[in-house]
């Protein structure tokens, strides 16, 4: 009798333990070779790690199963299907390239399951979804939101600073799916009214073995941008501005568009006065509470700082979803994509997050992009002026 009511008192005690109630599985998918995957990865499972440590979500802990995409379509599929058969996640977040995105969507559409999405900026991804696939939540701007926040910034410093003058505008685009969206909303939101004189070019990114600018450079010098934009990864980064230097090619505006930069990228010498695109920089810390403090629990546990604005776009990914659940009560789909729905989370990314309807799906997030510059090694908001942390360096200075 005594051991039998040992074994119901122990097995009361188990049952009563986070352990035996389960745990909530969010299966994430970053390409973990690049600087999004790698940093974005390790935020999310900075943002797991506060929550689980301060008691989880309806008594159960969080657990991210991470897998790595290689920016490749078919293993981004194959993730998936792991994800959801294999390790049998609850939900997915995640995303970074359009082309790998794109291989997910068959998988993300016959298993339904909620994802919350940190990257893809492409028109495309979304017209794949359709409109119906209301269990996915976008949180990064598509290319024609941040298209439309650009052209809207170059207005508004050309207007603020009298000695910023923009007529011609060559993009640099990488092959895929993400290079190719962005030549295409630059031509129409830059190219339709007239105002400015648009060219490009492709190149073949390092990320997936490229490297050689040199035929893209060549057409860019020619053409005498004011502005040279280029959109590729962080591989391209370095590489490209070495040989623009050989070259001799000095823009008005350098610009880049990866969704990461280098890591230690800021310290170097060819890194001064390039300007870049992203939802978030280390100098907001000074005027976001919310930044600061993202960036000192980051800092704390990574041992280096965040050079990609997917570390707090993912952290963030997180805390949007554990707090639909525990808002839901549920980890049943219906339930929490109704929780989402409502989501106000303050980001560190200065940014309310909440949802509303895009071009083609119902839940998108963010729709704005920032102008930033690398002043002194540190990455400065130009642009929106009110998040402004400097005045712009112009024109980018001649080759030594």
């Amino acid at each position: 009798m005594k051991k039998s009511l040992l074994v119901l008192a122990v097995l009361a005690l188990i049952a009563g333990s986070g352990f035996a109630q389960g745990t909530i599985k969010i299966g994430g998918i970053w390409p973990l070779s690049d600087i999004t995957g790698k940093q974005g990865s390790a935020a999310a499972q900075l943002a797991v790690d506060e929550i689980n440590k301060a008691g989880g979500i309806l008594g159960k802990q969080l657990q991210l199963v991470v897998v790595d995409d290689e920016l490749k379509a078919d293993k981004a599929a194959a993730a998936v299907e792991k994800l959801a058969t294999v390790d049998n996640v609850d939900f997915f977040v995640g995303g970074m390239g359009s082309g790998a995105e794109l291989g997910k969507i068959p998988a993300f559409k016959k298993y339904g399951k909620v994802v919350v999405s940190t990257g893809a900026a492409s028109y495309t991804v979304e017209n794949a979804l359709g409109a119906d696939a209301n269990w996915y939540f976008h949180l990064h701007p598509w290319d024609y939101n941040q298209g439309a926040s650009y052209a809207e910034g170059w207005d508004a410093i050309q207007k603020q600073y009298s000695n910023v003058k923009i007529k011609k505008l060559f993009l640099a685009y990488e092959e895929g799916a993400f290079g190719k969206a962005s030549w295409d909303s630059t031509k129409v939101l830059f190219g339709k009214d007239g105002r400015y004189v648009v060219d490009g070019a492709s190149f073949k990114s390092a990320a997936l073995g490229g490297g050689d600018y040199s035929a893209m450079l060549e057409a860019a010098k020619a053409f005498k941008p004011d502005l040279f934009l280029w959109a590729g990864y962080d591989a391209d980064a370095l590489p490209m501005l070495e040989q623009a230097k050989a070259m001799k090619f000095t823009p008005g505006i350098y610009l880049g568009a990866p969704p990461g930069w280098p890591i230690g990228f800021g310290t170097s010498k060819l890194s001064a006065n390039v300007m870049l695109y992203g939802m978030w920089a280390p100098s907001m810390n000074d005027t976001n509470k919310a930044s600061a403090a993202f960036y000192k629990a980051y800092v704390a546990k990574q041992k280096e700082e965040p050079q990609t604005y997917f570390a707090p776009l993912s952290y963030s990914a997180i805390y949007v979803l554990a707090n639909a659940v525990k808002l839901a009560g549920t980890t049943d789909t219906a339930a929490v994509i109704k929780a989402l729905e409502a989501t106000k989370y303050d980001s560190p990314l200065g940014e309310q997050i909440t949802f509303t309807k895009s071009n083609v799906i119902a839940h998108q997030g963010i729709k704005r992009q920032k102008i930033l510059q690398w002043q002194a090694g540190r990455q400065e908001v130009i642009w929106p002026f009110e998040a402004a942390t400097a005045k712009p360096v112009y024109p980018f200075p001649k080759w030594k």
